[in-house]
């Protein structure tokens, strides 16, 4: 059996609401039937610094996921993102959740500027495909919350007994969302954030699979 944590993110400035909180509550509660001899941890991080340094931790040494999928939104997105990196850098002009400015723009000084996601890409890709959209490959997750627990899942994973994959999905506001056929897209996913968090839900299933095939 292996364990699966999938986090995603509460609201932020600038985002009055952020879709990956329900869509982790549907990916825990929609269990494919691919999935079922397998442990599935959902969490929704408060969008601070400190939540992510008090949970992440936390989360990673109770649960010693084998998979860790981390999701956020991309306010400005109309495709699912694949991060490929995370990167050595946050925000000192943005405040969190909780209104605390970062002091420091290096995540951890002296280390490199990027870390690599720890996932086959192709599979990954390949899967969210197969679900009905077409993913982007991206080397920029910011500098706010998402590039932050990115980075530190992926310095978790370079421990001894650390998780073994490690990714990072950007998807798009529901009303935002473009499918596979993007000429009919609009038409297709017309019928609200219902039908667009279904279909987003349905592909991230999809990847959840083939992450666990390639653990």
């Amino acid at each position: 059996m292996t364990t699966l944590l999938i986090t995603g993110f509460g609201r932020f400035p600038g985002a009055a609401s952020n879709p990956t909180a329900a869509i982790v509550r549907d990916l825990i509660r929609r269990r494919r039937p691919a999935l079922a001899a397998h442990r599935l941890v959902g969490h929704v991080f408060e969008t601070r610094w400190d939540a992510v340094d008090r949970d992440l931790p936390m989360l990673l040494a109770r649960e010693t996921p084998e998979v860790v999928v981390l999701l956020g939104v991309a306010t400005r997105a109309d495709r699912v993102r694949i991060e490929m990196v995370a990167r050595n850098r946050r925000t000192i002009l943005v405040p969190d959740a909780g209104g605390v400015r970062s002091d420091e723009i290096r995540i951890a000084p002296g280390a490199p500027f990027f870390r690599p996601g720890r996932f086959p890409v192709a599979h990954l890709a390949a899967a969210l495909r197969q679900g009905g959209l077409a993913p982007l490959s991206s080397r920029h997750a910011g500098g706010y919350l998402c590039n932050y627990a990115y980075w530190r899942a992926l310095e978790a994973a370079q421990m001894s007994g650390g998780p073994r994959l490690v990714v990072f999905v950007h998807v798009p506001p529901l009303h935002r969302l473009r499918d596979r056929n993007r000429s009919a897209s609009r038409r297709r996913l017309g019928r609200g954030p219902i039908a667009a968090q279904d279909r987003l839900v349905a592909a991230l299933q999809h990847l959840l699979v083939a992450a666990v095939a390639a653990r």
